[in-house]
């Protein structure tokens, strides 16, 4: 069940395989404001991890939710501060 996110921009990387989802991501939440939330559309089952490890090992973004919506993948990144 998908938590309501207030949702800055959405990245839609359908049809974009490993690793082009996450320099995508990246790309984009490098032009969002701190606390604005990215929304991140993806068919590549491989995203769930990538992007999860990517935010992970990443300063200055957050992972606030993945959902698999029938083979599309959301993920909801926030940018901080840090």
């Amino acid at each position: 069940m998908s938590v309501e996110h207030d949702i800055t921009e959405t990245l839609d990387v359908k049809g974009m395989n490993c690793p082009m989802p996450v320099v995508k991501t990246k790309q984009t939440i490098d032009e969002l404001n701190v606390d604005e939330v990215l929304e991140v559309l993806a068919t590549d089952a491989g995203s769930m991890s990538d992007i999860d490890g990517w935010t992970e090992s990443t300063d200055g973004v957050e992972l606030l939710e993945q959902v698999d919506a029938d083979g599309v993948y959301k993920h909801y990144v926030r940018k901080t501060d840090a």
